[in-house]
């Protein structure tokens, strides 16, 4: 397994995004990169941050939105770093935009139907595409980059090729898939899963809800060709795209809910640990004082999308896995692979387990999985347990309306933050 080694809103460094080489799947890289990036991330970052220069050049974002998407190097991490270079006004561009990952990941962990919503959708709108034919060519054409609007067609292929798109663009590429070529919504936010290192199910998902109208009810993003023309630095002038962006309809966006309570955990227990690659920080678990019998692994990959994720999806997130592997203590047996929820249940039963200790995933498909395992271990007298963040529970619950209200909290996560160090 371990030989396979790797190579949302994006935390683009002045670094070149050249090839999958610049992602090497470690947390050491991903510590290197933000040492590189924090002398940059205040005043430089706030005036570039929004240009896209294209593939192979410099530009003023950190590349550590894989890092920090797998939780190899976490959100407090990032805070901590940049506030050693910066005052918090100097660098409050970045720190927004550190908290809107956060923000997007409260708000639908508050509201999970919602992703329930777009798998809905997005079986649906797959079952059109097997059923009618303009829809799969127009949908096909699309994803090849073969739509002769050149500034889309170039950020398909970068997509594809390289697993990164920087944010703005990502923006561009969403409201022209929605309103110039008018494909259902829920194939481009899986076009995006499918291929993108740092690709969030919370971010992505309300992100292209965003795009469409659909997350703030009737305010819809639309591309204009002398945004892109300015942005990319004269790179693209498109002609063709929509004038008009229309809201998209929906169901209403269900109410608030609330997060799920801490769950005990019993030492006297024969326990596992299962790994997951939506949080591989396994800081909060405190693994030193938990004797575990065995330690398996389950990957998002196979299940993030009803095709099949790209293989520089598949192999950052094994490689992930490996490295976090790579730093447990000494004496841990060799890790099972889990393949569904049933090899989770033989796997616990083999080492006779009691109970399995895993990180918090938030909505997902990760959860999702979880979610049903829960149910089957208990009917075998197995307890899940499921070890939220601090950090996740500090911020999550903040995210009950819009990101300006959530933002009026940054000053007192920055101080948590900074008590906890």
């Amino acid at each position: 397994y371990c030989a396979r080694r790797a190579l949302s809103h994006s935390h683009n460094a002045g670094v070149q995004m050249q090839t999958l080489s610049n992602f090497p799947a470690t947390r050491q890289a991903g510590l290197d990169l933000l040492s590189k990036f924090s002398p940059q991330a205040g005043p430089d970052y706030a005036r570039g941050r929004n240009f896209d220069f294209g593939p192979n050049q410099p530009r003023s974002v950190s590349g550590l939105s894989p890092f920090v998407r797998r939780r190899l190097v976490t959100e407090q991490e990032l805070i901590t770093e940049v506030l050693k270079q910066h005052s918090a006004d100097a660098a409050e561009k970045f720190i927004q935009e550190v908290f809107w990952r956060s923000y997007w990941k409260g708000w639908l962990e508050l509201r999970p139907t919602v992703w329930q919503t777009y798998q809905t959708g997005l079986r649906g709108a797959w079952n059109a595409i097997q059923t009618q034919d303009g829809l799969e060519r127009n949908w096909r054409t699309a994803c090849m980059g073969n739509t002769g609007i050149d500034c889309f067609d170039s950020w398909a292929k970068e997509l594809s090729s390289t697993g990164y798109l920087h944010n703005h663009a990502r923006m561009w590429f969403a409201s022209i898939w929605i309103f110039t070529l008018r494909l259902p919504w829920e194939l481009g936010a899986d076009f995006f899963l499918r291929h993108l290192l740092d690709g969030d199910p919370a971010s992505n998902t309300l992100g292209w809800r965003w795009v469409a109208g659909l997350q703030t009810v009737g305010k819809t993003y639309l591309a204009r060709p002398d945004n892109i023309k300015k942005y990319t630095n004269g790179r693209f002038t498109p002609t063709g795209l929509a004038t008009k962006a229309v809201p998209l309809t929906g169901p209403e966006n269900p109410p608030c809910g609330t997060l799920a309570p801490a769950n005990p955990i019993d030492t006297a227990l024969a326990t596992g640990l299962l790994i997951h690659d939506e949080d591989l920080d396994l800081t909060h678990i405190n693994i030193k004082r938990l004797p575990f019998q065995a330690t398996a692994i389950l990957s998002s990959h196979s299940t993030i999308t009803p095709l099949k994720a790209a293989d520089h999806v598949v192999q950052f997130a094994q490689g992930a896995l490996c490295d976090t592997l790579g730093r447990l203590p000494a004496g841990n047996s060799a890790p099972h692979t889990v393949k569904d929820v049933y090899d989770l249940i033989a796997w616990a039963q083999t080492h006779g387990l009691k109970q399995i200790i895993t990180c918090y995933a938030p909505v997902g498909p990760i959860a999702d999985q979880l979610t049903q395992a829960r149910k089957l271990l208990a009917e075998q007298g197995i307890l899940l347990v499921t070890v939220m963040a601090p950090y996740d529970r500090m911020t999550w619950p903040h995210a009950t309306r819009g990101f300006f209200r959530f933002k009026d909290n940054i000053t007192h996560f920055i101080a948590q933050i900074s008590q906890r160090k």
